[in-house]
């Protein structure tokens, strides 16, 4: 790990053990309600990571050769471990080279550098920790110091897991995220049958659009019972949109003759009735946007969704949520926190927008910037415009359990050297970045998504 010094090491050293809040994320709740050993090395460091498996793919690895998923084929997990070992080096200069090599050095207690020569013997050390007790998931959430971890579960979900773990009798606090795209959005796949699911689990009639709504309040409800206190909407160009008649839009979508343009219309209708669901019921809305999903479309074909080709895109914030905020854009007890890919956006548009409209809260560097440098940009980009209150703080929205604590890690490093330098400008103080430091680490996603312990 790269050492820090003077201003920035101070204050890295205040905030670097402080608790983790995990505010939003794609953990498995499994994990955590049975707290089986976790599998062998490659099944939980390798084949679902995207951002291994797709660097390891531009390189001509076939996905197969890795494990990922594809009816009726598997691979051995020794020779998926080699794979990633011997082609370590095509990580370079990327956060999951410092996240991969936390986990092992930091997590793990590996002192076998990894290349093609060790692979076995790395991959036998891992699997020796895994074996014992100190490494199961539970034993791992409370070594990290998670305050809280929040996973994110599809509107269709019973929560059998999270009642698991809130039924166990152990202290870690694992929560729901809301996540209904799979019955708002027309163009998922399965969407026709999805509602009709919808209905069936809540007892709804669902035929007509209002019983839809009626199925999509009690399932938020369900949510909260359990702990939620947020939901997650994806969507590549952002367009929010209020139809003055859902209900005949609605009809057409079930009879499967609304086209392509009806369609993404009736999911920006129906983002702003989950932003209008959220006043009511106090949830937090995530809005992640700017990404063009499963654009290599072989792939998607043989291995489905989230297999490495989403790819950023321009967007327009400003004209697309115009609908929603119209709406309820001035109710302070709304709370919107937006996601970006498009880095361009951060000063042009989402800082201005977050230094007026009082529901807003800029999200993170995300997915293709979670890095040192994306960080950077970040913090470069919005701070002087929407200051330090109207950001969401961190979350490492991750599927890599082991790599939490890394991910925390590498945004207190950037934490500290923004501050430091921040005060080597003279913008303000040691003793405001002293105010700042564990805000930026924990506070203010703690704020953002009223997880106050």
């Amino acid at each position: 790990m790269y050492q820090l010094t003077g201003t920035a090491g101070a204050l890295y050293e205040a905030i670097r053990d402080l608790p983790i809040v995990s505010p939003h994320g794609h953990c498995d709740p499994a994990w955590f309600a049975t707290d089986a050993p976790f599998p062998d090395p490659a099944a939980l460091l390798v084949v679902p990571d995207h951002y291994v498996f797709r660097m390891l793919y531009a390189q001509g690895v076939p996905l197969e050769a890795l494990g990922v998923p594809e009816p009726g084929r598997g691979a051995d997990p020794r020779d998926i471990f080699r794979i990633f070992a011997q082609n370590w080096h095509l990580f370079l200069g990327t956060p999951s080279r410092f996240w991969m090599t936390y986990v092992l050095t930091e997590t793990l207690g590996i002192e076998t550098p990894l290349s093609a020569e060790t692979a076995d013997a790395v991959y036998d050390q891992i699997a020796e920790r895994l074996a014992e007790p100190a490494f199961r998931p539970r034993a791992l959430f409370d070594r990290f110091g998670i305050e809280v971890l929040a996973t994110t579960d599809g509107a269709l979900d019973d929560l059998a897991h999270h009642a698991a773990v809130a039924e166990s009798g152990w202290s870690g606090r694992v929560i729901p995220t809301f996540r209904p795209d799979a019955v708002l959005d027309p163009s998922h796949e399965g969407f026709l049958g999805n509602i009709d699911a919808l209905g069936q689990l809540t007892g709804e009639d669902v035929g007509a659009f209002a019983g839809y709504l009626a199925a999509l309040r009690a399932r938020r409800a369900g949510f909260k019972a359990q702990g939620a206190t947020a939901t997650d909407h994806a969507i590549e160009v952002i367009e929010t949109v209020w139809l003055d008649d859902p209900e005949a839009l609605y009809q057409r979508l079930r009879q499967g003759a609304a086209s392509a343009a009806e369609g993404r219309a009736f999911y920006g209708h129906m983002l702003i009735e989950m932003a209008q669901m959220s006043v009511e019921d106090g949830l937090v809305m995530q809005l992640h946007g700017g990404s063009r999903r499963n654009t290599n479309a072989a792939v998607f074909q043989r291995f489905g969704r989230d297999k490495g080709a989403d790819i950023p895109i321009a967007v327009d914030w400003v004209r697309g949520l115009e609908p929603l905020l119209g709406r309820v854009g001035n109710m302070a007890e709304f709370r919107l926190i937006l996601f970006t890919l498009d880095e361009t956006t951060y000063a042009r548009e989402l800082a201005p927008m977050a230094g007026h409209w009082p529901c807003l809260r800029i999200g993170p560097p995300w997915w293709f910037h979670d890095s040192a440098a994306g960080i950077a940009r970040y913090f470069d980009q919005v701070v002087e415009t929407a200051g330090y209150w109207n950001l969401a703080g961190f979350n490492d929205d991750t599927r890599a359990f082991l790599s939490i604590p890394a991910r925390h890690d590498l945004w207190r490093r950037g934490v500290a050297l923004h501050l430091s330098a921040q005060v080597a400008r003279g913008v303000f103080g040691t003793a405001d970045a002293e105010t700042l430091a564990p805000l930026l680490a924990v506070d203010l996603a703690r704020d953002a998504y009223g997880l106050r312990p």
